[in-house]
């Protein structure tokens, strides 16, 4: 079966890369929030996206002659979507457009490991042994550390936004592992954006008005987004979870609140401080840890 990410030789060197390429560019994606924001509502901002994301992948997919997954397939392709881009983005994107910092965030949907383990463990049966329960409580710990002291900055209505993003992005991927694995990536691409972007009409409609100011840093960010995070990291983190468990996947969500850290840090002059910097290292001792061994 065909995908948008090439399955490259299976050496470790390689297939290394694709874990640090996902936590680098998912990172981005809070950064990307931050920059276009100012230009745009949320749900507007998120609207234009996904239904620019859905016509370039529909053209992909049409192009490459790719499979289309029909009625039950369709449907779980559609409900992933849903979870992952508009529940998950649609609760970062609030949170930061009331001023939470990016780096806050993060932190919070951060948390996706621990809810995914305990998820994969319930739902899917897969293992997980004391050794990477450690891992995750260590990373957790790290993450505190890096952003926990900016948590009483954020009003209970980007709390609660956050918290929602949290359940989407965790419940989605397993979702996306156990009834969208054999789906072609493009045209599995191309359902979950039409669904959302046919979910976002009404929330841009009666929520926030189409009005947008076209400034550069809002076309960036919306280039940015649809092309980086939306057609790439996506893709990256689906092939991720075809080939591995799901709370081995997760583990990674640790390393985006400490690399959001230092971009914020870079960008916006966000604050990082020495306990931070113990916090990364924290996380990864924890990434570490919770990394399942090929015999486990």
């Amino acid at each position: 079966m065909s995908a948008a990410v090439p399955d490259v030789a299976r050496t470790p060197a390689r297939v290394a890369v694709f874990p640090a390429l996902f936590v680098l560019l998912w990172s981005t994606g809070f950064i990307a929030a931050k920059y276009g924001l100012p230009h745009a509502p949320p749900f507007t901002f998120l609207g234009y996206r996904f239904a620019i994301v859905a016509v370039l992948m529909t053209a992909v997919a049409t192009l490459a002659d790719a499979a289309w997954p029909r009625g039950a397939q369709a449907w779980h392709c559609a409900v992933a979507g849903w979870l992952v881009h508009g529940i998950y983005l649609g609760g970062v994107f609030f949170a930061i457009s009331k001023g939470t910092a990016a780096g806050v965030s993060a932190m919070i949907v951060g948390l996706q490991p621990l809810l995914t383990v305990l998820l994969a463990w319930m739902w899917l049966g897969e293992r997980v042994v004391a050794r990477q329960w450690a891992g995750l409580a260590i990373g957790l710990a790290g993450v505190a550390l890096v952003v926990g002291h900016k948590l009483g900055a954020a009003g209970w209505p980007s709390v609660v936004a956050l918290v929602a993003a949290l359940v989407g992005i965790s419940v989605g991927t397993l979702y996306q592992k156990r009834y969208c694995h054999a789906v072609d990536l493009r045209t599995g691409a191309a359902i979950q954006f039409a669904a959302c972007a046919l979910a976002y009409v009404p929330l841009v409609a009666f929520v926030d008005g189409w009005r947008v100011d076209w400034a550069p840093a809002f076309v960036g960010a919306l280039a940015w987004s649809v092309v980086v995070l939306s057609m790439i990291s996506i893709s990256v983190l689906y092939w991720l979870l075809r080939r591995g468990a799901a709370a081995d996947v997760a583990r990674l969500f640790f390393l985006v609140p400490a690399v959001t850290a230092v971009m914020a840090f870079v960008l916006f002059g966000e604050r990082l401080t020495s306990l931070a910097l113990v916090g990364m290292a924290l996380i990864a001792v924890g990434v570490v840890l919770g990394r399942a061994r090929p015999d486990a």
